[in-house]
């Protein structure tokens, strides 16, 4: 297998891709509520960069509704209620709607007591962490948001050979006063969703971010396809990846051991259990306090002097807020794979795909 040369990427107008992911998902029944908070998320994904969990997560989810997997009506659960914490049984509803209220909920306790937290048992999958992060940045609050998928073994542990983790993402939304940083990390050193494009498309990884089932290095994605067993690299590989396992053990303790829904548990299907936390600068040292620090590191950084190549230090999330700004101004750039799995759904509901631009 070899890598193609790059693809022209066809451009939509993100409010017109909101559009048809609206239409698409209330035609397989889901309230246009929550139809709506799915799209946004999607789309923002798609805006932002992280294009293996935009649209593409689209046909996936369209096919969980008509299985059943996802539902899309009644409420989620409380499970556990204190001043600052909550648990929920998400009854595996949509996941962006769910940690969209999630949100709503950990920013009303974190106004009133300073931090707030809500972790999420049974959510369906909840997206690309990054497109929820501005949503609290934007009021000066620092959130935290981690996740874990039980359902999915795909990560074997520092010096093992068989998939016990899921990916786990971690994402922080830290307010400056030079713009957010927005923090969007696995801790695999890479994931489930790139992985399985490359192998649809027949093409590898650039480095040996996989091993098979005897535990040699690859970079073929075909070893993590059945009959084989293999596995995907923690954050930090085979040189450094206790780092990244010890991060996967974290992420586990705030998301299965707090919302009390694992690895163990029967009936597991793709989904993901959420920690979210709100954090309000305000109630800690002040947050004339957390501006100045974070400014002067945020300043510190910008004012790194480069390594060669790079034009200048930048902070997480930057690259992708700047691709933002560029795709709602230019149009969204899909990848080439996103539009041939969304035509079925498109004549199976009657929708058009937008139109190109330019």
């Amino acid at each position: 297998m070899t890598n193609a040369s790059p693809e022209v990427r066809a451009r939509y107008h993100a409010a017109a891709l909101r559009d048809m992911a609206v239409a698409l998902l209330t035609r397989a029944g889901m309230p246009i509520d929550r139809a709506g908070d799915v799209a946004d998320i999607l789309v923002e994904g798609d805006l932002m960069g992280h294009d293996t969990h935009g649209l593409q997560l689209l046909p996936v989810y369209l096919a969980e509704i008509e299985s059943g997997s996802m539902q899309v009506a009644g409420d989620y659960e409380v499970i556990s209620e204190r001043a600052a914490v909550a648990t929920w049984d998400g009854k595996r509803l949509p996941g962006p709607w769910l940690t969209l209220r999630a949100l709503d909920v950990a920013i009303e306790k974190a106004k009133a007591y300073g931090t707030g937290t809500v972790t999420i048992r049974r959510s369906h999958h909840i997206a690309a962490l990054a497109a929820y992060l501005e949503r609290a940045t934007s009021q000066g609050l620092m959130m935290l948001l981690y996740s874990s998928a039980p359902a999915a073994m795909m990560v074997a542990p520092f010096g093992g050979t068989r998939p016990l983790f899921s990916p786990s993402p971690m994402a922080a939304g830290i307010p400056t006063p030079r713009g957010p940083a927005l923090i969007d990390v696995s801790t695999s050193i890479t994931t489930v969703g790139l992985t399985t494009r490359l192998y649809r498309e027949g093409k590898r990884l650039p480095h040996a971010w996989l091993i098979d089932e005897n535990g040699e290095p690859s970079d073929d994605p075909a070893v993590l396809q059945a009959p084989h067993k293999g596995s995907i690299l923690p954050l930090g590989g085979l040189d450094v990846g206790h780092k990244g396992y010890a991060l996967s053990l974290m992420v586990e303790a705030l998301t299965a051991g707090l919302a009390g829904h694992g690895r163990d548990d029967p009936g597991q299907r793709w989904g993901n259990t959420v920690f979210l936390q709100i954090l309000d600068p305000k109630a800690f040292a002040g947050e004339d306090a957390f501006e100045h620090q974070m400014g002067w590191i945020a300043d510190a950084c910008a004012q790194n002097p480069p390594r060669p190549g790079v034009e200048q230090v930048r902070l997480p999330g930057w690259a992708a807020l700047d691709r933002k700004a560029r795709q709602l101004e230019e149009g969204v750039a899909l990848n080439p794979s996103i539009v041939p799995q969304l035509e079925p759904w498109l004549r199976k509901f009657g929708t058009d795909m937008p139109e190109r631009m330019g």
